[in-house]
Order: C-alpha cells, then structure tokens, then sequence
C-alpha cells in the first residue's frame, strides 16, 4: 500500500501546485484589478450586436454564415494535425487521399469567396 501511494506523490504534488496556483492567479486578480465601472463596459453585449430590442429578433444571415463557414474550415483544418504528425509512417495512399481531402477543401473555399460569402458589408 505504502508503495503505491509513494508512485502517486509526484502526482499529489502536481495536483496541489496546480490548485495552489490556481487560486493565487485568481485571488491576484480579484485584488489587484482596477474598478472603473462604465455604463459602456457594463451593458450587455452578445453574438455581435448589442442587446436593444426584443431577444427573439431576427439575425442578418451573414452572421450565421461567416460562422458556420468558420467551424466546417476550422474543424476540416484540425484532419491535419494527425495527418502532419504522422506523416513519416503515411503511405502514398494516405498521401494521395489528404491531397484530394486538401482539393475538395481549396474548391470549396474558393467557392465560398467567390460567391462573396466572406464579404462582410
């Protein structure tokens, strides 16, 4: 017993700088941060506009589509990762599939840009 809790000491140490530091940051923080209330600062502010009217008010459509087109090309860029760090060990067939996966990629961005997509008026 004593020498699986000696295993888990570096563990229990980690565990308690994290915590420590944790709450010294915050605890900083709240006691050395400026208060300097402004209306401006203090108003409600959310999803790019400012909350004025009704909260079932509709959108412009552009906000949506900017960010939608944001997260299909952010999530299709994260394929990459494990494909870069891989990639000693890839085959040409796993070559040859990310460079089509790269293609299909590059139209459709180039699509979205020409439709004007990310034109933002």
């Amino acid at each position: 017993m004593e020498e699986m809790l000696r295993e888990y000491l570096p563990l229990l140490i980690f565990l308690g700088i994290a915590v420590g530091l944790g709450l010294v940051l915050m605890l900083s923080a709240f006691v050395l941060a400026v208060r300097n209330p402004d209306p401006e600062k203090l108003s409600a502010y959310e999803c790019g506009f400012n909350a004025f009217d009704d909260a079932r008010m509709k959108f412009d459509v552009r906000f949506y589509l900017v960010s939608i087109l944001f997260i299909i090309f952010d999530l299709e860029i994260a394929f990459l990762f494990p494909w870069a760090v891989a990639f000693k060990n890839v085959s040409d067939f796993g070559f040859w599939s990310m460079m089509m996966f790269l293609a299909v990629l590059t139209v459709g961005f180039a699509y979205e840009w020409k439709k004007g997509a990310l034109e933002w008026e």
